[in-house]
């Protein structure tokens, strides 16, 4: 019994240090032309990406880092850790965007547990930058929520008007047994599509490391390119 108490609190420890960091935010190992550090504002955006219109009007989608680690457990008994990220589009053209998204069930599978999923959940609540130091970065009352949707697809649908920007959360949910690594997600365009990216590096805890991008909806603005950093 002792022993396995250990090796929970373990699995638990890397989970929380890893995917759920309260204090200090690690430094991004990689900058590429798809994936470039914020450096602005706020200590917890992990990526941006600034596309512009043939005008040179941007169009900015901001990525968090994960934070909180809290357990759930779901009507059926099974018991998951889950972080929250938060993504925040900057709609600085001169048109309306019209953002749709929907993540499918069963879009990522956890790297040591062929056959599981990632439960990937988009709340209604709107993120705003006051709540960027509370825990969970404000979002409450999620129990309801997962216990309804927890394997449903998840969808949002916002207008987000020029000179505007909105914030959503998304919760990523996995079987305690499974939450090894560290974790970090991504939405990102290509053309008029939205992508989500998760990666996850088990290479510290001796788990098997993922990388996938799927497209979970699409924008009605045209002609946006990414911005290279300089």
């Amino acid at each position: 019994m002792t022993r396995l108490v250990h090796v929970c609190t373990v699995l638990m420890v890397v989970f929380c240090a890893s995917c759920g960091r309260q204090n200090k935010p690690d430094s991004p190992k990689e900058k590429t032309r798809y994936e470039t550090q914020d450096a602005s504002a706020s200590s917890w955006i992990y990526t941006k990406y600034e596309y512009t219109d043939s005008i040179g009007k941007s169009l900015i989608i901001q990525n968090s880092f994960p934070k909180g680690v809290t357990k759930y457990t779901n009507p059926d008994g099974e018991v998951y850790n889950y972080v929250v990220f938060f993504n925040r589009v900057s709609n600085e053209t001169d048109n309306p965007l019209e953002l749709k998204i929907e993540f499918p069930v069963n879009s990522y599978e956890v790297p040591p547990l062929p056959g599981k999923y990632f439960n990937v959940l988009v709340p209604p609540d709107t993120m705003t930058l006051d709540k960027e130091s509370l825990f969970n970065y404000g979002l409450t009352d999620l129990k309801p929520f997962l216990d309804t949707c927890i394997h449903k697809p998840s969808s949002l649908k916002r207008t987000i008007n020029s000179k505007e920007s909105s914030g959503f959360y998304v919760v990523i949910l996995c079987l305690v047994e499974g939450a090894h690594g560290v974790m970090r997600t991504g939405l990102s365009l290509k053309g008029q599509n939205l992508f989500y990216r998760i990666k996850i590096d088990g290479s510290k805890s001796n788990t098997k490391s993922s990388d996938k991008e799927i497209q979970i909806g699409s924008i009605n603005l045209k002609n946006l390119m990414l911005k290279k950093s300089t």
